[in-house]
């Protein structure tokens, strides 16, 4: 699939991901946006986005993100949804529906596709790898490079998780060619935290508890925490794979509460365990690696519920 091909008909195109961004739902929806801006000039091309992160300023286009959903336009020509299915896009979701085409590229394994075309690939190590594959090559720049790049390593971690494929190290090879700061980059948008951000992370592993004869460990943080620092889910990032990386565990559970008995799930395995699995029965969905979904309940109301589906795993795998 190309997609300047599957867009040349269009005067109006929207772009957008799923709610509560992440590095690489931003790296490659900024990435696509930049490329349609560059090769189509004279068509409207909009991206719907919830706030990024602040570390993710330095890619190109980001200020030029309608983080308000708003817009004149009735119904786009084409709308691309960009790693989430349709159910995922929160706002965005209605103009993806009334578009007159729609096209879905994802790498969630959770996604069957909701587009008319569909570019979904479970085997890919993030949704900004696959936006690499249906752009051409010689209308790409330093920015749109950038963008992929950034996507990339965020959902392989840094090209350190098993997700990491050949083809992976061979589009970041090509990708670094163009010649930008690819280590400050990551050191910027992933590595850096925020005072805040070290001070979460601190009280997650402090308050963590190991459970399933150390094979599990679950921390969670309440409204009233995350009040207290005027935090919100951005300064969450990296809480879940940092539990995950506890000796002798294979899979994590990081919660944050967003309402009265309702939290807000990250379930992370080193791959025994298929998380991805167990976020789809709870309405979620991910990877089998990485996972999530919302859940109702109290805390241990909501441990309790994924205990039952972790350990029937575990122990169908030998694991218990």
């Amino acid at each position: 699939m190309r997609i300047r091909d599957e867009v040349v008909n269009a005067d109006t195109i929207g772009i957008s991901g799923h709610i509560r961004p992440d590095g690489d739902c931003i790296g490659a929806c900024m990435a696509m946006y930049q490329y349609l801006c560059k090769v189509y000039p004279d068509k409207r091309v909009d991206v719907f986005l919830e706030q990024p992160a602040a570390v993710f300023s330095c890619l190109g286009g980001v200020g030029q993100i309608h983080t308000d959903f708003k817009t004149d336009v009735e119904s786009y020509d084409v709308f691309i949804a960009l790693d989430t299915a349709k159910e995922r896009m929160g706002e965005a979701e209605s103009m993806f529906v009334r578009a007159g085409k729609t096209i879905n590229i994802d790498h969630h394994v959770s996604n069957p596709g909701c587009g008319d075309v569909n570019y979904i690939d479970a085997g890919a190590s993030s949704t900004s790898e696959l936006v690499y594959d249906v752009l051409t090559e010689e209308d790409m720049d330093v920015e749109i490079a950038k963008a992929i790049y950034t996507g990339i390593i965020h959902d392989t971690g840094v090209m350190r998780y098993s997700n990491t494929s050949p083809k992976t190290l061979q589009t970041a090879a090509k990708l670094i060619a163009y010649d930008f700061d690819f280590s400050e980059l990551a050191e910027k948008t992933f590595y850096e935290k925020t005072y805040v951000q070290n001070l979460l992370l601190g009280r997650a592993l402090l308050e963590s508890i190991q459970f399933m004869h150390g094979k599990c460990i679950v921390s969670g943080l309440a409204k009233r925490t995350l009040d207290f620092y005027h935090a919100d889910s951005k300064d969450l990032e990296g809480i879940v794979s940092q539990l995950n990386q506890t000796a002798g565990v294979e899979c994590a559970i990081f919660m944050y509460q967003t309402g009265v008995q309702e939290f807000k799930v990250s379930l992370r395995s080193k791959g025994k365990v298929d998380v991805a699995k167990i976020a789809v029965f709870f309405g979620g969905g991910g990877h089998v690696r990485a996972a999530g979904c919302t859940m109702n309940g109290t805390f241990h109301d909501v441990v309790n519920n994924l205990s039952l589906h972790i350990e029937k795993q575990m122990k169908e795998g030998g694991l218990l």
